[in-house]
């Protein structure tokens, strides 16, 4: 089940993150699994927001979703699910989840930036209706450079697009 997140799936929230980023260690991304978790603050602060999501199951959080707008659309933040329930879809659920809130608060499109190469990465969200974009808006420009800064260009990194109208 997805609902809103609330300050009480912080904790479970960062736990996801920190165990969605060990199969990254993997193919020696290991940037991607020693990066902190946002901290309980950031995460108390999308939920007040209305901006982030949980996919819960048997009462626990097991996938969470963050978006902010940026440029004007419904920019996936964050997204993570608990390794053990990969190829469950609860990451396309939780998708699908903000494509339906970019609708209902009138956004024309989803964003996001992504490894291109990793295969959980770059061409999961092309089956998922994404397209790698050419040319970037400000704001995404503005988020490519900030995770240049926190090194995590060490594989190459795209920016999609999944429109909705």
């Amino acid at each position: 089940m997805i609902r809103a997140a609330t300050a009480v799936d912080a904790a479970a929230m960062r736990a996801i993150e920190r165990a969605a980023g060990e199969p990254y260690r993997e193919i020696g991304l290991a940037v991607v699994a020693d990066d902190d978790p946002p901290p309980t603050a950031v995460l108390v602060a999308f939920a007040a927001a209305g901006r982030a999501f949980v996919d819960e199951r048997a009462g626990e959080p097991v996938g969470y979703l963050l978006t902010e707008i940026v440029d004007g659309c419904a920019h996936v933040e964050q997204v993570s699910v608990l390794p053990a329930l990969r190829g469950r879809r609860i990451g396309a659920g939780l998708v699908e989840h903000l494509a339906g809130w970019a609708r209902d608060h009138r956004l024309p499109a989803l964003t996001l930036t992504t490894y291109r190469d990793v295969p959980w990465n770059g061409p999961y969200y092309v089956r998922l209706g994404f397209r790698e974009l050419v040319e970037l808006t400000p704001g995404l420009r503005a988020i490519r450079a900030a995770e240049a800064c926190r090194g995590l260009d060490v594989w190459p990194r795209l920016a999609m697009r999944r429109d909705l109208t």
